[in-house]
């Protein structure tokens, strides 16, 4: 992919097909690493199929034969020289799926970040049930939004979805970037 905000967003659609309620999406930069974790309470993978999960040729999904957003994933991590690690549960007690990657930012393979604005606000507008939790530390500052929050003032009339929302949530996000003196396109 030509950005890791695609990664992200290909992750976390992840979640949403696995009936996930909260997806937690956490990155944490310095000027020379970054590390991604996305995290769901969705039902898990089996032991078998997490075993299998960084194949390309596994998928759960039924319109192709073949799942390349966890491969690409690793290997754009593993290509800067930093690791990947995926767990996942279907404990009734303990469910869900965390993946989480780490990059060398100073590696010629490094992909850069993206757009991570616009992946969070077409996981919202694509999932508005969903309970999404976006932190990114970097030098410099910290941008958070919680969906959850924006429930809470917006009330369950205002669906997150809504085009005024979602045009609050970019500029909002868009807006702490700019007050932190962070590129976040």
């Amino acid at each position: 992919m030509k950005e890791l905000s695609l990664n992200v967003l290909d992750i976390a659609e992840n979640s949403v097909r696995a009936k996930a309620n909260h997806v937690w999406i956490l990155l944490d930069e310095t000027e020379t690493e970054l590390q991604i974790s996305i995290r769901d309470d969705g039902c898990g993978m089996s032991e078998d199929f997490l075993a299998r999960v960084t194949d390309p040729f596994s998928t759960t999904r039924t319109t192709r034969k073949v799942g390349l957003g966890i491969p690409f994933f690793k290997m754009e991590a593993e290509q800067t020289g930093g690791w990947f690690r995926i767990r996942s549960s279907q404990d009734p007690e303990n469910h869900g799926t965390e993946t989480t990657a780490f990059f060398c930012k100073n590696s010629i393979d490094y992909i850069p970040l993206g757009d991570i604005v616009e992946t969070i606000c077409t996981l919202i507008m694509g999932a508005p049930a969903i309970d999404f939790i976006f932190e990114h530390k970097y030098p410099g500052g910290e941008t958070t939004l919680k969906t959850s929050e924006m429930r809470e003032i917006l009330g369950e009339e205002v669906p997150l979805s809504s085009p005024d929302v979602i045009c609050w949530v970019r500029e909002s996000l868009r807006e702490s970037y700019s007050d932190n003196q962070y590129d976040a396109s």
